[in-house]
């Protein structure tokens, strides 16, 4: 009798067909795991990164480790910075797309499991989280930084009026502290032991900003939930890219400085950023803000670029700041700037050659982020050629929502041992494969972006 083999299973290929147009690293990734399990998939996404060979990258690694070394002063012991920052030396990899939320956020929840997997499948003693905090403290009905969402109910997480948590933003919304009597009245109806306790633990506690407090009780939370500390979360914002990005304008012959200060250079970088969003792709460009945000009691500010000043449109009395080098550095660290999207891809990530993990959103508008730089690069510029050079390597990841429980985060912690959740998490994905974990890609498949460029693909052709 003949043996019958199954086949083994193979990704969409329309699906990666679609992908490849503007992410072929991203198609790799998934060739590479599909069926290997997703902590393999997490593993691979934390591998080691080449080191910065061109002179900018070389600059822009050395000032992301300061502003990193910075960071980590707070929440580690001086021996143990030294070992994080050399792990991240050899892998510098940082888990982005994720929004200044608890981790009780479904999505948010599933994507730091991600990269807690990657890092402890590579034995990193920490690894590192970029929180977005230029969201409002509630962005629709109910949802946002200023709500905990304990799955059968919404719970005011800093008891601020409706009308406040829609009018500011988390990175600047504050001082704030727990709305502790909210917080015990959820416990009382929901199994509350995995987050109730640490939570309440910091009940008395006055925090700067939202994004302060959320830092440090999803710090809690992980450590509570993983107790061997096997590998520490490294929780960044947007104000540590201002950091960045305030030390990139230090001197005038640094890369940013000229791309955005030169009239001629800027002109060639604006015609790029136009061309990228007239183009096929577009649509995955975010639409906002001319290179920075600005800041004005509590709330982030879009920004035009009129008349050599950064103002914000339609309103007279609003922010102006001369776009001079000396005036966006010291807005940057003063907290009246932060960088826009593009910039702060281009100090975190594209510069200082880290790779980035997001979404199917984020994964679109990096790759054109990239090729954006690349277009304005002089090539005259013998460092510059050297940088575009470097660029024909891409470090682009897809790692937001490849983990994506239909569960609340409550449901998913049910039953876990108390202290070892991740550790139970991690044998849990072990045996789940990248296949299944996505459902056959599911998630890409009816991703509205990626679904209309896939017509248009059709269509041309």
């Amino acid at each position: 009798m003949t043996a019958v083999f199954e086949p083994t299973p193979t990704p969409p290929v329309e699906i990666l067909a679609v992908l490849s147009l503007l992410c072929p690293e991203v198609v790799r990734d998934i060739e590479q795991n599909w069926n290997a399990p997703v902590s393999d998939y997490a593993r691979h996404l934390w591998r080691p990164v080449a080191r910065p060979a061109s002179g900018p990258a070389i600059a822009a690694r050395s000032i992301l480790r300061d502003v990193l070394r910075q960071r980590l002063g707070v929440i580690m012991q001086p021996e143990e910075i030294g070992k994080a920052l050399e792990e991240f030396e050899h892998r510098p990899v940082i888990q982005s797309g994720l929004h200044c939320l608890l981790l009780m956020d479904r999505i948010t929840f599933d994507a730091l499991l991600l990269a807690w997997l990657g890092a402890v499948e590579n034995g990193l003693s920490a690894f590192v989280n970029f929180m977005g905090t230029t969201m409002t403290m509630e962005t629709i009905g109910r949802e946002g930084p200023g709500w905990l969402d304990v799955g059968d109910d919404k719970v005011n997480l800093f008891g601020m009026g409706r009308h406040k948590l829609c009018r500011k933003s988390a990175c600047v919304a504050g001082p704030v502290s727990l709305n502790k009597r909210a917080l015990e009245a959820a416990g009382d109806d929901t199994d509350a032991s995995r987050w109730l306790g640490t939570l309440l633990a910091s009940q008395d506690k006055v925090f700067g900003t939202a994004a302060d407090a959320l830092t440090a009780l999803n710090e809690d939370l992980v450590a509570n939930w993983d107790r061997s500390g096997k590998a520490v979360p490294v929780f960044i914002d947007d104000r540590l890219a201002a950091a960045a990005m305030a030390r990139h304008l230090e001197h005038d012959g640094s890369l940013l400085s000229r791309l955005l200060i030169e009239p001629a250079r800027r002109q060639r970088l604006e015609r790029a950023l136009q061309e990228a969003a007239s183009g096929p792709f577009g649509r995955f460009l975010p639409n906002s803000t001319a290179y920075f945000w600005g800041i004005r009691e509590e709330r982030v500010r879009k920004l035009v670029l009129e008349d050599g000043h950064l103002i914000e449109p339609d309103r007279p009395h609003g922010l102006s700041i001369p776009f001079e080098r000396p005036h966006l550095k010291q807005a940057l660290l003063d907290g009246v700037l932060l960088p826009n999207l593009f910039l702060m891809f281009l100090v975190l990530a594209i510069l200082p050659r880290v790779r980035v993990v997001g979404g199917l959103r984020q994964i679109g508008y990096v790759a054109l982020f990239h090729s954006i730089l690349l277009a304005v690069l002089d090539e005259n510029a013998p460092e510059e050629r050297d940088l575009a050079a470097e660029l024909q390597v891409r470090e682009n990841a897809w790692g937001m929502r490849v983990i994506d429980e239909k569960i609340s985060v409550r449901e998913q912690l049910a039953g876990l041992p108390e202290g070892a959740l991740f550790p139970e998490l991690l044998r849990q994905y072990r045996l789940r494969t990248f296949a299944e974990t996505t459902d056959d890609l599911k998630l890409v498949r009816e991703d509205a972006r990626w679904r209309k460029i896939g017509r248009a693909e059709i269509k041309a052709t």
